[in-house]
């Protein structure tokens, strides 16, 4: 019973340190978090069914995705690159594409179930390499993963500006057959399973190549260094 009077002060105490994220509002982050706000102007423009503010959610959503390309550029050339920035330049992407997305659900222009496949993937796989970022173990982006995500935004783009198209009567006096032709059911159908497929296809690789990271990650060894 000598232990309940052990003098509780002397025992020592071994204490894990984890990494610390602490925001720097450097230009390249402060351009990621421009994409986070102006994701839902894109999303209530797009759905507000008025020509004008239809055409005005196309050049908000080229601008958001500007910033993307443009923070990137901007780190790398003013060596202001910060764990926040890679924490949260991929989250960001995510927003915006899958706030596309679901518009476009919303809108009838796509499937339900493909959309949330996707987004289900893409955070869960962003939520996995934010992890390991934030214990200083990044997961570096596989070029099908590039591949995919470039895929993604190409679609994303195409589905937007021929919908657009249609509220611009001389470009769709002249170009409506196409436009519909183009913006067929059954041809966004298959564009969406494409992305589907392959987002699915990346994710199951990324699983697969970080297995190791994933089993310390539920055995609770993952832990980062100071």
């Amino acid at each position: 019973m000598a232990f309940l009077f052990h003098p509780f002060h002397k025992i020592p105490l071994i204490v894990q340190t984890v990494p610390r994220l602490s925001l720097q509002l450097t230009l390249p982050n402060s351009l990621t978090l421009l994409r986070i706000l102006l994701t839902p102007a894109f999303v209530f423009l797009l759905l507000s069914g008025e020509a004008t503010a239809l055409q005005l959610s196309l050049a908000v959503f080229v601008i958001a995705a500007l910033t993307d390309w443009y923070d990137g550029w901007a780190a790398r050339r003013w060596g202001s690159i910060t764990r926040w920035g890679k924490f949260l330049d991929p989250l960001a992407d995510k927003i915006l594409s899958s706030a596309a997305l679901l518009a476009y659900v919303s809108l009838g222009l796509v499937d339900a179930w493909m959309v949330w496949i996707v987004i289900a993937r893409d955070f869960l796989i962003t939520g996995l390499r934010s992890y390991a970022e934030y214990l200083d173990r990044p997961i570096v982006t596989s070029k099908s993963a590039q591949a995919k995500t470039f895929g993604q935004f190409i679609v994303i783009y195409y589905i937007l500006i021929l919908y657009v198209a249609r509220t611009i009567p001389p470009v769709y006096n002249e170009f409506g057959s196409t436009i519909d032709t183009l913006m067929n059911p059954d041809v966004l159908f298959g564009m969406m399973l494409v992305v589907t497929l392959s987002t699915v296809g990346t994710g199951i690789l990324y699983l697969i190549d970080n297995r190791t990271f994933i089993r310390e990650i539920s055995e609770g060894k993952a832990i980062g260094g100071s």
